[in-house]
């Protein structure tokens, strides 16, 4: 039986319809753009992965590390300044960034698994994947020159797939990150992922922005469905019911795989522009091909940033909300047709109802930027903090009109 459809920040029910809704071994197809590919979480497990699947719920509490809310290295200058743009030192870069990347190894109930995390300031607070720390019973943060520390789950949030956590009696001379703008890159820009892919800690590979806002949607998971992978020791995860992790991700060419979950995605001045959180690989049909094919996702900084902080503050995260149900249609807009989030219902006293958003209503932009299905529409508003206001540009019947929200924060006591 298919899973019920998602409670989320867009709606109370989330996408309808089966183009938005995640299937074992499959991630969203959207046509002329991932054909036979499906999306897969770069897993903590050395080598293993499956397709729309990567999250465990998390079981664990926050620990009582104390609170901070400024992250990075404190400026908006990157550590290192390129030359030529067109031609970038990544010596250098790598150089910098790397004393910022840990790898981290978790000990689950059935065994051992490896991923990453990126030092976000310098009271020993590291960001990484939920799926990286959730359902872990110890965890071990390995930094750059191989000294070894225990560490402990600060908050998670599984909704967007993000997780903090502290290292115990963090040394005095930890790196932060220095921190990137996401909101500023452009398609083709040159990154550098950093990270911990397959065991082999200190991995860099390069790459361009492939895509930016590419919705990609991965399914959250229950701890009890890990399965043991025969072929390489690690656990391959199945899928739940839980709600789907919905991102308007980075899409990358530089080379990810299992075990750069949580790890950093830097611009060449090596700024944080993103945390690598998922790939995509080759469906069935094709072999089953689960290394990189030069399509990996991360999740923009400033979601991350957003998010930590407020893991970092109280252990857990607010999300934005608007009041509708969306599925993907499409609507007349004068002689063309366009397609976006079709709204399907809308909340009572919700922000959406209260910006007079309608029944049949399409949403084809947040803030500008296109929407073209749910799962973008989804997207940009998880993206959004608390009390945010957004202009939603809307077609209804056949003209364009512009709509003003202000964002709340999700009810999750079930209204």
């Amino acid at each position: 039986m298919a899973p019920p459809p998602p409670s989320g920040p867009y709606g109370p029910s989330g996408p309808s319809g089966a183009p938005g809704t995640p299937s074992r071994g499959t991630g969203r197809r959207r046509t002329a753009e991932l054909t036979a590919v499906a999306v897969l979480a770069a897993l903590l497990s050395t080598g293993g992965t499956v397709a729309a699947t990567r999250l465990w719920d998390d079981t664990q509490s926050p620990s009582s590390a104390s609170s901070s809310t400024q992250l990075g290295r404190g400026t908006d200058t990157g550590p290192v300044t390129q030359a030529d743009a067109s031609a970038p030192n990544w010596t250098a870069t790598a150089a910098a960034v790397s004393p910022s990347v840990v790898a981290i190894t978790a000990q689950l109930a059935q065994g051992t698994a490896q991923g990453s995390g990126v030092i976000i300031d310098g009271s020993g607070h590291v960001v990484t994947n939920n799926h990286v720390v959730s359902g872990a019973q110890k965890l071990q943060v390995t930094l750059a020159d191989g000294r070894t520390y225990s560490a402990q789950v600060r908050g998670t949030d599984p909704s967007t797939d993000l997780a903090v956590i502290t290292i115990d009696k963090a040394p005095s001379e930890l790196t932060p990150v220095a921190m990137g703008d996401s909101e500023a890159l452009k398609v083709g820009d040159p990154v550098m992922a950093v990270g911990n892919p397959l065991g082999l800690a200190g991995t860099v590979t390069t790459g361009i922005v492939s895509a930016l806002n590419r919705p990609v949607t991965t399914q959250a998971e229950d701890d009890s469905q890990q399965q043991q992978d025969p072929f390489n020791g690690g656990f391959q995860q199945q899928q739940s019911s839980a709600e789907p992790v919905v991102t308007n991700a980075i899409q990358t060419s530089a080379a990810i795989n299992p075990g750069n979950s949580g790890g950093a995605l830097v611009d060449s001045s090596g700024r944080l522009v993103g945390i690598n959180s998922s790939i995509a690989s080759l469906g069935a049909s094709s072999g089953g091909q689960s290394g990189s094919i030069g399509i990996g996702f991360a999740i923009p900084v400033a979601e991350v940033q957003s998010i930590a902080k407020q893991l970092i503050d109280t252990g857990t995260a607010q999300h934005a909300y608007l009041g509708v149900t969306p599925q993907n249609g499409t609507a007349s807009d004068g002689s063309a047709t366009r397609a976006g989030a079709e709204v399907t219902s809308v909340g009572a006293g919700t922000p959406a109802a209260k910006a007079g958003l309608q029944k049949g209503d399409v949403i084809v932009a947040v803030n500008g930027d296109p929407v073209d299905s749910a799962e973008s529409l989804v997207g940009y508003v998880r993206e959004q903090t608390v009390g945010s206001p957004v202009k939603l540009t809307v077609l209804r019947g056949g003209k364009s009109i512009e709509v003003d929200a202000t964002l709340v924060a999700r009810d999750t006591s079930g209204g």
